[in-house]
């Protein structure tokens, strides 16, 4: 998954201003207790990342 790519999807499921907040403020413990910006600034794949959100926030399937 492209980092575009990403954020788009991210943009599209959570609304501009939550997709933000939610990538530099909630910290996931399958990323191993970083934020998803702290994740990506450590070299973590985005689609690893995603998925990370789509597990805590219960994305629907068809949506990942």
């Amino acid at each position: 998954m492209r980092l575009q790519e990403f954020w788009a999807r991210l943009d599209e499921q959570f609304g501009p201003m939550r997709a933000q907040s939610l990538t530099r403020d909630h910290v996931f413990s399958a990323l191993g207790g970083r934020t998803a910006l702290d994740a990506l600034e450590a070299g973590v794949p985005t689609r690893r990342i995603w998925l990370a959100i789509c597990e805590e926030y219960d994305v629907p399937r068809k949506d990942r």
